[in-house]
């Protein structure tokens, strides 16, 4: 079926719980209309030291065309702007011809650090010549993933100072595999001990997912940059040399890359995904070369009168398993995306932080950043201090012409429409 998105930020919660209804089994229609949250009973099974649970606002950025499919994404974020800026950003890349994906990979790697080895080199052959023996082991130590079509892949080494590191490669399938891999790693150090006849300080999966890249790309066409033939040339010019900065200048390219996982963080947490494990792989990649760069590029296509966006992450995502299983509102996430496989979902993900990006660049460059993100933050500052919905709308455009839009300006006029009364 399909929705008409037109007005949808217009509408009421519940009007929009009834434009989706079509995308949600029965179940997930009346999650989502009661509101329920994850059960206190589950929660203190998940963490410790329990206290209650904590909310945050679950939106939806509709419309995204990610490999030729629709994809209408999951969203959770307490800041303003950013869905409303996916969504913009989604809705101009889709008349250009939407995002195109590739998996480059879908591996997760871990390592062994051996250390007091006698000779790193004798060490390295005797693990090559051994690289089916581990791998065989590794295996075993957890049989489950072999029948799902995974298992350990590849087994490698590098020296690095005092330590010899054994790298092992893992297909997790849907699973991140965090466990999976910890447990495999475990399951060799001993061996690895004994044929080096080495120290093993440590069995631990990495979060660098280097053998978990996909590549989000899209073309935007310059008439949706402005609608001045002039305008919309000078600004493609200036998205290019915005993101050339975010690569020369760190300081930056930190603020580049925030914007970026403003919308991967948010997905990521409304999938029930490690938002953490995603950053730190995302960060660790940003470094290649030696030096902190922006993770996306832009540049101007003057023979298509395009703007041509690029970005690469490591994206090791997963559809099963941790928290996933457990919180009703993930569940509900999923089925909004209709059940999509990791490697799916990986592609969504990077292509809504390349939507985030283009949206905060063509606000940069274009009106300013605080053009559309301070009539969210205002209309948050009277509802902070105490406006009711109906007082919020009234008061807003009195806010948005004030010089100081803070908390102590929305009270006055808080106060003063009161008075009024």
């Amino acid at each position: 079926m399909k929705i008409n998105w037109t007005g949808f930020s217009k509408k009421t919660p519940l009007e929009r719980q009834k434009l989706i209804s079509s995308l949600l089994t029965e179940e997930k229609q009346t999650l989502l209309r009661d509101n329920k949250q994850l059960a206190l009973k589950t929660a203190d099974q998940m963490a410790e030291h329990v206290l209650g649970t904590f909310s945050l606002p679950f939106s939806i950025a509709p419309d995204f065309l990610i490999d030729n499919k629709i994809y209408h994404v999951p969203m959770v974020t307490e800041e303003p702007s950013v869905v409303a800026a996916a969504s913009f950003a989604a809705k101009l890349i889709k008349r250009s011809g939407g995002f195109t994906t590739t998996i480059h990979n879908r591996l997760m790697i871990g390592q062994v650090a051996l250390y007091d080895l006698k000779d790193k080199k004798i060490a390295e052959q005797i693990i090559s010549s051994h690289k089916e023996q581990l791998l065989s082991h590794a295996n075993e130590a957890h049989p489950s993933i072999l029948k799902r079509g995974g298992g350990a892949r590849n087994i490698w080494t590098e020296e690095k100072e005092e330590f010899l590191i054994v790298y092992l490669s893992v297909d997790t399938q849907e699973a991140m595999g965090a466990n999976m891999l910890n447990t495999m790693l475990e399951a060799i150090a001993p061996i690895l001990e004994e044929i080096t006849a080495g120290k093993s300080l440590m069995a631990i999966l990495s979060n660098y997912a280097t053998e978990s890249l996909v590549t989000a790309e899209c073309s935007v066409d310059l008439r949706f940059l402005s609608r001045n033939i002039e305008e919309a040339q000078q600004l493609a010019q200036k998205m290019e040399l915005a993101t050339h900065l975010a690569q020369v200048d760190t300081y930056r390219a930190a603020t580049h890359n925030k914007g970026i996982f403003n919308g991967i963080d948010a997905v990521v947490l409304a999938t029930g995904n490690d938002w953490r494990a995603i950053e730190a792989a995302g960060h660790s990649y940003a470094t290649q070369g030696g030096l902190y760069r922006g993770l996306s590029n832009w540049f101007y296509d003057r023979k298509k009168q395009q703007v041509h966006g690029k970005l690469t992450l490591p994206m090791p995502i997963a559809t099963k398993g941790g928290s996933i299983g457990l919180n009703p509102t993930v569940q509900l996430a999923h089925e909004l995306l209709n059940s999509p496989s990791a490697k799916e979902l990986a592609s969504v993900i990077v292509s809504v932080g390349l939507a985030q990006n283009f949206a905060a660049l063509k606000a940069l460059i274009g009106t300013g950043i605080q053009e559309g993100h301070m009539k969210l933050q205002a209309k948050s500052l009277l509802l902070l201090v105490g406006a009711t919905e109906k007082e919020a709308t009234i008061l807003l455009p009195r806010l948005l012409k004030e010089k100081h839009r803070n908390q102590e300006t929305a009270q006055e006029l808080l106060i003063d429409l009161r008075n009024q009364k």
